[in-house]
């Protein structure tokens, strides 16, 4: 049986092994790959349409770097105000050496005044976490929806549910 390779656009081992974590559960012979991309958004994005797009850009540049990658996958953070309040979220691109696409989008939470002041302040909001919770390089590890949850929730499980839904084209190719 052929391995499948998969590359994303990113060295972060929560999203290194979020992606190994979904794709493991449908395929059984892969090889993850993580390699650095640029996402061409703010290191922040603040709307839906820029964070599809960072995650999309990861994705196919993923594919290009990497010539015998199956499937590129991008995964962009991002940040929405509704309502005047600030909501965090991820979307994962999956992108097949075919040029089929899958995008899927994590659950989003709101976040609290703090983190939201710092942020409009320009901190990013790995940052602001780092800041608020006092704590180190939150974001390689639970992430704000880890600390906020007191740890029933983590960055992992939260990017893993967004890869999932991103795949459903690729799982079911008849209906898609």
């Amino acid at each position: 049986m052929k391995k499948i390779r998969v590359v994303i656009g990113s060295k972060n081992p929560i999203k290194i092994d979020c992606v190994k974590n979904a794709f493991s559960k449908y395929f059984k012979n892969i090889k993850i790959i993580g390699t650095d991309i640029e996402s061409g958004v703010p290191n922040q994005p603040k709307s839906d349409r820029k964070t599809i797009k960072g995650a999309a850009r990861r994705a196919t540049q993923s594919l290009l770097k990497d010539n015998k990658a199956d499937f590129g996958v991008g995964i962009e953070g991002g940040l929405e105000c509704i309502k005047n309040n600030l909501y965090a979220f991820a979307w994962i691109c999956i992108k097949s050496r075919k040029g089929k696409i899958g995008l899927g989008r994590t659950a989003s939470f709101l976040l609290p005044p703090k983190i939201e002041e710092l942020i409009k302040l320009g901190k990013e909001l790995g940052e602001a976490d780092d800041i608020v919770f006092d704590i180190k390089n939150s974001k390689q590890k639970m992430g704000a929806i880890g600390l906020l949850s007191k740890g029933k929730l983590d960055r992992k499980k939260l990017y893993e549910q967004g890869v999932i839904c991103a795949l459903l084209p690729f799982l079911n190719k008849k209906l898609y």
